[in-house]
């Protein structure tokens, strides 16, 4: 993490503080901007936010089928298994941005389209579970950005503290939003999208780092 030079002192943060700055020019200027750019660009179906979300996913993905196959004599069983785990959940999570390539190919499957809120081939808006939808971003944002360097620090597929921001603050947005809900209270924009593009940039920056840092070294 760099220095932050302020008019009044250095600031030496402990964590990337990448995802306050994103989100200070996403709504401090970008949100102003003409012709419609922050919908177009970070709110609609399709946008170029969403694509960067898949490529953060899946480039995570080729990331850690590399640290696998990597030869470290040392690694346990247990770590292995939590980089199978990591890796299943990117390949899951690059395939469901895209509804497994149907937005590319047009080619999807009907029996799930059927069952889905948004007639798409994926998983994550099957009837019934795009309830849960909310809360597993809620767990998962906990989950990376705080429990796992906290409770387990030693296992390496877990994010550590330096990029809880990444995934503290999803956790944090949807979590308001469903609060707003149950308490009947005014809800905060759904820029989901915009806002989910920090956990794929998160688990990005951990895998990026770790093959920098331990493979190729």
């Amino acid at each position: 993490m760099k220095t932050i030079n302020t008019p009044w002192g250095a600031i030496n943060p402990s964590v990337y503080v990448f995802p306050v700055q994103y989100l200070l020019i996403l709504y401090g200027v970008i949100y102003f901007l003409p012709f419609d750019i922050f919908k177009n660009f970070f709110i609609r179906e399709d946008s170029l936010i969403e694509w960067l979300q898949f490529l953060g996913y899946f480039i995570s993905f080729l990331f850690c089928t590399v640290i696998l196959f990597s030869k470290k004599r040392d690694r346990s069983i247990k770590q292995s298994i939590c980089w199978i785990l990591l890796t299943l959940f990117c390949f899951y999570a690059a395939g469901e941005e895209i509804s497994w390539a149907e937005r590319i190919t047009s080619i999807g499957l009907d029996s799930i389209r059927e069952i889905n809120v948004q007639g798409e081939t994926n998983i994550h808006n099957l009837k019934g579970l795009n309830n849960y939808l909310h809360f597993s971003f809620i767990s998962t944002g906990i989950l990376f950005g705080w429990m796992g360097w906290k409770i387990w620090p030693n296992i390496e597929a877990l994010p550590s503290k330096k990029f809880s921001l990444f995934f503290l603050i999803v956790a944090a947005f949807y979590s308001y939003f469903d609060l707003s809900w149950i308490t009947l209270g005014e809800r905060i924009r759904n820029d989901q999208e915009a806002i989910e593009f920090l956990m794929s940039s998160g688990i990005f920056l951990h895998c990026y780092c770790f093959i920098k840092e331990k493979i190729i070294r």
